[in-house]
């Protein structure tokens, strides 16, 4: 990938240790006093959240051919490291409204920069990163909610959320700078990399290809309709100028996402679930992959990618399961398709995936604050984007260069984690990680990646 350069404050190295310690000292205060003092029950007025998660991550030496692309995972043993601290903002506005605003220090990369394997292994990572501490924006948006009537439901505190409560039927409306998957396929057991599962393929659907930068942020408006047990979503978001670009499209509907979901909420012998359908449809400058396969035939070269971009329409769509099965365990599943003719243009190389698991807290072994998790996944590609990979394409995370893969299956990928709850606020969570076929290249691995992520949160 062409390196990218991020118009961000930057600070120098050796203030890293200080900027950290800095970020996290306010946060440990905080805590102390939450854990001493209960939150009262009066609905927030203004509230400061604050997170922060470093991940350390390390695969072995395993078996592979030539390494000859940047978006080839190396082979060598290696370790990586990422962290980001998050400090947000909240404020009620008027009756129903709430403003939020993030500020964000980031640092550090994961395995490869984020590249070489479709279902990756670092959720916390981003497509771009630095090896010194950065400030970002992730997040400004005003949520307005309009109720409806029903029952009067509690919310409680939370990241980007104010206590409060709110009409069991309502309208949400949501807009400004955010993340797609902040409304958007969300799974009670399997959706938050800094708590959960690691692997991009567990915490969102993996060919669901949202919008997003390099961070996974967009701006766009979402709208949301709640009726006793359905529930109705729909989106628009700008979209990445291309896939290896840092900005977003921001001319007017020029290259834009549109999602709607339909959710369904019951009980199943006394205990929840839910169930949804996803529609996406990206308007977007891609590349028709019959086409680049076409001209690398005729011509014997490696194309452009760039040259043969215009704008076109991927569709796609995923179902999302999640049920409590007890008090302390639940299970979930993800299926999602898309458009396997067209470029790639935000998420991930995948146009068919599968994922499931199960997730155990720990309350039959007096730790009921801890979580253990385990996974399957299966992801796979279309046979146009098997031939425009093998012809010298790039895709949006992996290429093994021009011939490869020369034998190529489905990636497979387990999922295993144990999230210990050393305070109500820290967390430290070990996994393991075993991908097969990464980058659908039957020659390459398996792969075996360890990785350990600490995590404090008021």
């Amino acid at each position: 990938m062409k390196a990218l350069v991020i118009e961000a404050l930057v600070i120098e190295a050796p203030a890293m240790t200080a900027l950290v310690i800095t970020a996290l000292w306010p946060l440990l205060i905080g805590v102390a006093r939450a854990e001493a003092d209960p939150p009262p029950a009066a609905p927030e007025n203004w509230a400061v959240r604050g997170q922060s998660t470093f991940t350390f991550q390390y695969h072995p030496a395993f078996a592979s051919p030539p390494i000859i692309s940047p978006k080839t995972l190396n082979n060598g043993r290696r370790g990586a490291e990422d962290n980001n601290t998050t400090i947000g903002a909240g404020l009620r506005l008027w009756k129903g409204a709430e403003f939020w605003v993030e500020s964000e220090v980031d640092q550090g990369f994961s395995l490869q920069k984020a590249q070489g394997i479709a279902g990756y292994v670092e959720g916390n990572s981003f497509k771009l990163s630095q090896d010194v501490p950065f400030w970002r924006l992730p997040r400004a948006f005003l949520r307005q909610t309009i109720g409806l009537g029903g029952e009067r439901q509690e919310v409680a505190a939370d990241t980007n959320v104010l206590r409060g409560s709110q009409d069991t039927n309502r309208i949400v409306v949501t807009v400004g700078k955010f993340s797609v998957i902040d409304i958007f396929d969300n799974n009670t057991y399997a959706h938050d990399p800094r708590v959960d599962f690691l692997n991009w393929v567990f915490s969102d659907s993996g060919a669901f290809d949202y919008a997003t930068d390099p961070f996974g942020m967009t701006y766009g408006i979402a709208i949301e309709w709640y009726q006793s047990r359905w529930a109705l979503r729909a989106g628009l978001f700008d979209m990445a100028i291309s896939p290896e670009a840092q900005f977003l499209d921001m001319r007017f509907l020029h290259q834009v996402e549109g999602v709607l979901e339909a959710e369904e909420r019951h009980m199943i012998g006394g205990r929840p679930g839910k169930f949804s359908v996803l529609f996406f449809a990206n308007r977007g400058l891609m590349v028709k992959l019959s086409d680049y396969i076409n001209l690398a035939n005729a011509t014997g070269s490696v194309p452009d990618q760039t040259r043969l971009r215009r704008l076109r329409t991927r569709i796609g769509f995923s179902l999302n399961f999640e049920q409590a099965i007890t008090d302390q365990l639940g299970v979930f599943a993800r299926a999602s398709w898309a458009d396997g003719g067209l470029e790639v243009l935000n998420f991930t190389d995948i146009d068919r995936a599968v994922a499931f698991g199960v997730s155990l807290k720990g309350g039959d072994w007096n730790r009921p604050d801890d979580v253990f998790g385990a996974g399957f996944a299966f992801n796979a590609i279309s046979r146009d984007r098997l031939n425009f990979l093998r012809a010298g394409g790039q895709g949006s995370v992996i290429s093994d260069g021009q011939g490869s893969p020369l034998r190529a299956a489905g990636e497979q990928i387990f999922e295993t984690f144990y999230n210990i709850a050393i305070k109500k606020w820290l967390n430290l969570t070990p996994d393991y990680q075993l991908v097969n076929h990464p980058a659908y290249n039957v020659d390459r691995g398996p792969v075996h990646v360890f990785s350990l992520r600490l995590h404090a949160q008021i």
